[in-house]
């Protein structure tokens, strides 16, 4: 008995498994083999590596290691609750200075989640790396079929907004989960913060998780819903157009950012981190332009992984509220795909034929996943019908899009 004692001394993980519900050993065990899956799934470019793989990996040391770390209770010598078990000190208020120093220690991704997660500075950080990837000048040149698929893209977002209070929740807590929707996994952690800040963890690892998963499934959605050879539909060679100079779409993104500032306050650090971002491209800031879209972009997405992955704890799955979040999540961006596509339908009978229907996948912003998976489908039926540069129109509307909605969102419910 005394040689066990020893063991579990040593291997402590064991000794807090056996003090464990046995609930929570079995929820472990199957994150840890969703970890896997989800690591698995991205090497194979089924699911988003670069989110995926960190993310899993990070879902499967939590649980297995059963890391807790509680810099308050540090400071005061408490000893760990082993029925208290989880992942990180969320609370990053803290009363005095010593809890402040402790807060602040490196104990793993504590001071990450505390001065960049939490107040919702990594969403902004992503959003500046985004805006400098895209080109406006693709919105430009089709304004308004980009937005009315832009538009149809976002069903998920204004449908499941009253659908989510059937299921009892409030106003704040059914539009931060119907933000998934948009499948803007920043605009979601944005919103969600502000919105619902006791459920922003659950909602948005709920929103990654299936944003993963829409870049693997959107492609049989595609297929179930448009016939083949609807699918292969080569877009119609477009006349000549006076091209659009980097001077245009800087002052495009200017005007933007400041008229979308104005009418919508609340969301303004979403607007000017993705506006920041498009104008350093469209400056030709070459050296910030590296910087905000090979580091701050990649780097942030690697610590957000890492986060969404050790967040995702037995715990934090196992509370009552995230069953019906998972449903929701799914739901919201289930439709959203319908409702892009649909209006690919209705672009196609608009023009006679003449439009790829496909396109409309792409307003589910998902920038540029969607854009991808559009021309992924077409390319597989059709080699020679090029898509892209009308997807990555309504890709990038997309994202404007969700943006807007996710500003009235927070502006109507207080």
């Amino acid at each position: 008995m005394e040689y066990f004692s020893n063991l579990t001394e040593i291997f402590q993980g064991i000794d807090l498994l056996l003090k464990s519900d046995p609930k929570i050993v079995l929820v472990r065990l199957l994150l840890i083999i969703l970890g896997g899956v989800m690591i698995y799934l991205g090497k194979k470019g089924v699911l988003e590596a670069l989110l995926m793989i960190p993310m899993g990996l990070g879902m499967c040391t939590i649980n297995a290691s059963l890391m807790f770390f509680d810099p308050i209770n540090m400071v005061n010598k408490t000893p760990v609750d082993p029925t208290k078990v989880g992942t990180l000190f969320l609370d990053s208020t803290v009363a005095n200075n010593d809890q402040l120093m402790t807060l602040m220690q490196v104990d793993w991704l504590q001071p990450i989640y505390t001065l960049a997660f939490s107040n919702g500075l990594i969403a902004c950080l992503i959003f500046i790396g985004i805006g400098s990837l895209l080109d406006v000048g693709f919105v430009m040149c089709r304004p308004y079929v980009s937005m009315f698929l832009a538009v149809c893209g976002e069903m998920g977002t204004l449908l499941v907004l009253p659908i989510a209070t059937l299921f009892g929740m409030n106003l704040h807590e059914a539009a931060s989960i119907a933000l998934v929707g948009g499948a803007d996994g920043p605009m979601v952690l944005f919103g969600s913060l502000k919105m619902a800040p006791d459920l922003f963890v659950p909602i948005t690892i709920v929103a990654y998780l299936y944003l993963g998963l829409a870049y693997g499934g959107f492609p049989y959605l595609v297929k179930f819903m448009i016939p083949k050879k609807l699918i292969g539909i080569k877009m119609p060679e477009e006349k000549k157009a006076v091209p659009i100079t980097s001077g245009q779409k800087l002052v495009f993104a200017i005007c933007a950012c400041v008229l979308l500032s104005f009418l919508f306050p609340v969301a303004s650090p979403l607007f000017f981190s993705l506006f920041l971002g498009i104008a350093i491209r469209e400056s030709g800031l070459e050296k910030f332009q590296y910087i905000v879209s090979e580091l701050v972009l990649y780097g942030s997405t690697l610590m957000l992984g890492l986060l969404l992955g050790v967040l995702c704890d037995a715990h934090t799955i196992m509370n009552p509220k995230v069953l019906p979040l998972l449903l929701l999540g799914i739901l919201a961006l289930l439709l959203s795909g319908v409702g892009g596509l649909l209006g690919g339908y209705i672009m196609y009978f608009i023009t006679g034929g003449k439009y790829n229907p496909v396109i409309g996948i792409a307003a589910v912003s998902c920038v540029p996943s969607t854009a991808k998976v559009a021309q992924k489908c077409v390319s597989k039926v059709n080699p020679s019908a090029i898509i892209m540069p009308h997807a990555l129109g309504a890709n990038i509307c997309g994202v404007i899009t969700t943006a807007i909605i996710t500003a009235i969102y927070m502006s109507l419910i207080k």
